[in-house]
């Protein structure tokens, strides 16, 4: 079968609207797929205000952001489609939306970008609330890009998405294990945003900087990592509570910098080898020279970020590999896409082995946009 999809995704960097138009060919259960176009629609300032406010509304104008964000993404999408020339081709499109509220232990999560206001303007079949389902059955509702690190790329030991919050799969024979690490691009461009910079380009600024010890291991001491997998973050996590320590550490920019770089590297290396040590406790002499890690995410563009995740990394025997840009920059569109096919296909697209739900489902909403 021949299924051509969007997948849009908004991250909680804030950076813009990923769009990709993906062809996926299925035959007998295995997946191939083709990034035949993929934009990031960069957001004004007032809609970066708008969606970082959200969890702020009131709850009618909170439910009126969510129609007007529906409307926008489909004016994006019809512009995206416009660009590419990509008339009558588009079969589905599947929506992540922008993540506001997330709390999973009271089976609640919430994305901003209304479903059917997606369809209405597009006339396209819609795929919107992808998380929902598998919160309601007792999971995390995060991450669910594992289910498409498993169908499509799936010569990774580890998959590493340097987002907002950094988030990582492990690909095990036996059973997928994924979760939220740490936060990651959001903070460190809260800090870049007070030197008066979108983003610290390449890691330049951090690597000015002069990590800070006493700063890093109480970073490093939050009760969050100390939690057993599955588990996951919501933004504010990194807005309410990192932020507001390297602010108040007295540290300059550059060095508040070093030192959430430091933590993130330290972060995603104490869990690869706790994953190591727990589900691999008895591995062969050639295992370090098989595992390799696929980042992607807009933090795999920092360099410094990649030069210390290797630093920290080489001495378990992690290769850190860094794809192509299409990967580095829309997997998470290009995996929306493939869960929206899914869905259409009744088919479980959300793992309970990494989410924690008592059972793997097939997540979203549906919205028929094109006229019976």
């Amino acid at each position: 079968m021949i299924y051509r999809a969007i997948g849009i995704m908004s991250g909680s960097s804030l950076d813009g609207l990923d769009i990709a138009f993906v062809e996926f060919h299925e035959s007998s259960g295995t997946w191939q797929y083709e990034i035949k176009a993929a934009e990031c629609y960069p957001y004004s300032e007032e809609w970066v205000k708008k969606l970082r406010n959200a969890i702020h509304l009131n709850a009618l104008d909170y439910h009126l952001l969510h129609t007007e964000y529906g409307h926008y993404i489909g004016e994006q999408v019809n512009a995206f489609i416009a660009h590419h020339n990509l008339q009558y081709q588009v079969q589905l499109i599947a929506s992540h939306g922008h993540t506001t509220f997330h709390a999973p232990a009271k089976k609640m999560t919430g994305q901003l970008g209304d479903g059917a206001a997606i369809a209405a303007v597009t006339g396209i079949n819609v795929v919107s609330d992808l998380r929902a389902m598998d919160v309601a059955l007792g999971g995390q509702g995060a991450p669910i890009v594992p289910i498409g690190e498993k169908l499509l790329l799936g010569n990774y030991t580890f998959f590493l998405n340097l987002g907002g919050i950094a988030n990582m799969s492990y690909n095990h024979p036996d059973k997928y294990i994924a979760f939220d690490v740490c936060p990651a691009n959001r903070v460190l461009n809260m800090l870049a945003h007070d030197a008066g910079k979108p983003f610290d380009d390449a890691g330049q600024m951090a690597a000015s900087g002069t990590l800070h010890p006493n700063l890093l291991k109480m970073l490093d001491e939050l009760e969050y990592y100390e939690l057993p997998y599955p588990k996951s973050l919501a933004n504010d996590f990194g807005t309410d509570v990192l932020y507001p320590l390297l602010k108040s550490s007295g540290a300059s920019t550059a060095d508040a910098m070093r030192t959430m770089v430091e933590h993130i590297a330290r972060q995603i290396s104490a869990s690869i080898i706790n994953i190591l040590e727990k589900e691999a406790p008895a591995p062969d002499s050639n295992r370090e020279a098989s595992l390799k890690l696929l980042a992607t995410g807009g933090g795999a563009h920092n360099t410094f970020l990649m030069e210390r995740l290797h630093a920290v990394l080489q001495p378990a025997g992690v290769e850190v590999v860094v794809p192509d840009k299409d990967i580095i920059d829309f997997k998470e569109a290009l995996i929306m896409a493939l869960i929206g096919v899914l869905r259409w296909r009744e088919e479980n697209n959300v793992l309970a082995s990494v989410t924690g739900a008592s059972r793997s489902s097939i997540g979203g909403a549906v919205w028929i946009g094109q006229e019976a």
